[in-house]
This record gives C-alpha cells, sequence and structure tokens, in this order.
C-alpha cells in the first residue's frame, strides 16, 4: 500500500505543472478586488471599505515580496539602512541558476504580478 501512495505522489509531482497552486497566489488580491466591487453592499461605512482593501493588498504585496518571489522565481530584495548616516541600501538577488525555476511558475508568478 505504501508503494502504491509513494509511486503516485511521484506520478502526480511529474504532471504537475506548479509546485504549489496559483489560487494561493491570488487570493488577497482577488479578495481586494471582491471588496472594492462590493464593498458597499457589505458595509455602508467608506472608511471600513477603503481600510480593508488597503490591508488586503499589503497582504498580498508581502506574498509576493516574501513568498512566491522566492519560491517561484528566485528573486528577493530588502533594503538595509546603514546606522551611522541613515543612508538606505536597496539589495536584489535571484537564483543563479536559472534552470531551477519552473517553466510553469514563472509565467504565473508574472502574470499575477501585473495583474
Amino acid at each position: 500500500m505504501r508503494e502504491t501512495l509513494t509511486w503516485l505522489k511521484r506520478k502526480w509531482k511529474k504532471k504537475r505543472l506548479t509546485r504549489s497552486p496559483p489560487s494561493s497566489m491570488f487570493f488577497f488580491k482577488g479578495a481586494a478586488i471582491f471588496m472594492y466591487l462590493l464593498g458597499s453592499g457589505i458595509t455602508s461605512n467608506f472608511v471600513i471599505s477603503f481600510v480593508t482593501i488597503v490591508l488586503l493588498l499589503s497582504f498580498d504585496f508581502w506574498t509576493v515580496k516574501n513568498v512566491s518571489g522566492r519560491l517561484l522565481v528566485g528573486l528577493r530584495w530588502w533594503n538595509e539602512v546603514n546606522e551611522e548616516d541613515g543612508s538606505n541600501r536597496w539589495i536584489f538577488e535571484s537564483k543563479p541558476d536559472r534552470k531551477q525555476v519552473n517553466a510553469g511558475e514563472a509565467p504565473v508568478f508574472w502574470l499575477s504580478t501585473i495583474i
């Protein structure tokens, strides 16, 4: 039984286009669009609707920057502040070996970033 499950897992992984479900990348963005379009039906208070949309888009930005970008296409970036003079330094990194990036995941990531 265990061998059959292992075989099924391997076979399923080979057929999958992505390692992570694309729906997880669109959740916060989709929820923000839903709140924007139907927010007046959910709440009559503009401030609550606005704050909810901004929070959802902030969560989406964090997810794309810290999770999706690193796992799907191998991109990382951050800001370092020099304690002596307070100057900023931006650091950008990408995977040196582009062969590790799944060909099916990269277009999904970039499309979700543009949308």
